[in-house]
């Protein structure tokens, strides 16, 4: 800053107070972010890194799964799909802790359990017992002592339901993925579904705001179509960043590259949402890329001339961690961590300089 832009005690405090990160969408890319960003969060039992910003982190969560163990609860007790919350609820508490690993148990037997996971019928439950889905994962987050707050992206029972390109139309997220028509555009059903407020205050006291990585139709888009909730995305100071996935989806994104992410979340959100994409700058191992390649999936382009055409800025970073020593091409949650600290960082610098400036010019008239 400038030696006339003069920083008030309160803006110097302002710039030493615990980063506010809002992360947004669903599955494991959400969760991976999240298990990376719980390791600087507040609380955590042997401290952030010294000499690192302190992070407070919010999830906001799809809810539109109707597979599997969350569509079976779903069905059977007319509440809103556990698992992707269960996930991330999992991903911000104590590895160590025997609830931690108990949430993620899953039964492998047993008639009317096998499939199901112990964090799924103990949502369930909650549920039954406080009549609220989102009390039910706050009391649940309590309890597991989690590193951040976990909001569903609506309380309504929604339903995803996409447009293909064919003209024909497919109804649950569980068929969307499934399906290997291109996607048009996607909706949620009912169409009038409302945020937490809870949602839209932690947006609006953002430093970053992020979307990704993540199936961009079904964890992604979701979320943005909840009814204010772009609105209130494109109003908040914060900086917003996507995370573009590293290899293409089947069902939802086979020879995407990256710009077309971005046209895409634009398109659904009806304004342009992001500030900031991050590509990762790794190199994929190519016994990975031949495995991958057998299934018609490669990597996403990282197209940064078109990206800067459309006005983005871009951030380039390794972010695949240990890609020798498995057998799926992943985020690093480290990785992930880094660059959102970064960038949380550089974003409040700037709203403090902001304020800053406008105090200034306050003075001067």
């Amino acid at each position: 800053m400038s030696s006339l832009t003069r920083v008030s005690p309160l803006q110097r405090s302002l710039l030493k107070a615990p980063l506010r990160v809002v992360s947004i969408g669903g599955g494991t890319g959400l969760s991976t972010l999240l298990s990376g960003l719980k390791k600087h969060a507040r609380g955590v039992q042997d401290g952030p890194t010294p000499g690192r910003p302190v992070v407070e982190i919010a999830a906001v969560v799809t809810v539109s799964d109707d597979g599997g163990s969350s569509g079976r609860l779903r069905r059977d007790f007319d509440i809103l799909p556990p698992g992707d919350i269960r996930n991330c609820m999992t991903a911000l508490s104590e590895d160590e802790t025997l609830l931690s690993h108990l949430f993620r148990y899953r039964f492998a037997s047993g008639r009317g359990l096998k499939g199901h996971s112990f964090g799924n019928l103990f949502l369930t439950a909650m549920h039954q017992i406080t009549g609220d889905f989102a009390h039910a994962v706050k009391l649940s987050s309590e309890i597991l002592a989690i590193r951040g707050r976990i909001f569903p992206a609506t309380s309504a029972n929604v339903t995803l339901e996409a447009s293909l390109t064919d003209g024909s139309v497919v109804r649950g997220e569980s068929k969307i993925s499934r399906s290997r028509r291109p996607i048009d555009a996607i909706r949620l059903k009912p169409a009038d579904c409302e945020p937490l407020p809870e949602t839209l205050e932690a947006i609006s006291r953002a430093d970053l705001i992020t979307l990704g990585p993540g199936s961009l139709y079904t964890s992604v888009i979701p979320n943005i179509l909840v009814n204010g909730l772009s609105e209130a995305i494109a109003q908040s100071p914060a900086l917003k960043v996507y995370f573009v996935n590293l290899m293409w989806q089947p069902g939802e994104t086979i020879n995407f590259s990256a710009s077309q992410h971005l046209e895409a979340i634009h398109a659904h959100a009806g304004r342009r949402l992001i500030d900031c994409v991050v590509l990762n700058s790794a190199p994929i191992p190519a016994a990975l890329k031949r495995r991958y390649a057998r299934a018609h999936v490669r990597p996403v382009e990282n197209d940064i001339d078109r990206l800067g055409q459309l006005g983005l800025k871009v951030v380039t970073a390794d972010l695949i961690g240990d890609a020798d020593r498995v057998d799926k091409v992943r985020h690093s949650p480290d990785g992930l961590a880094e660059v959102v600290i970064d960038l949380a960082s550089r974003s409040r610098a700037n709203q403090v300089r902001k304020q800053a400036l406008a105090a200034q010019r306050a003075r001067l008239k």
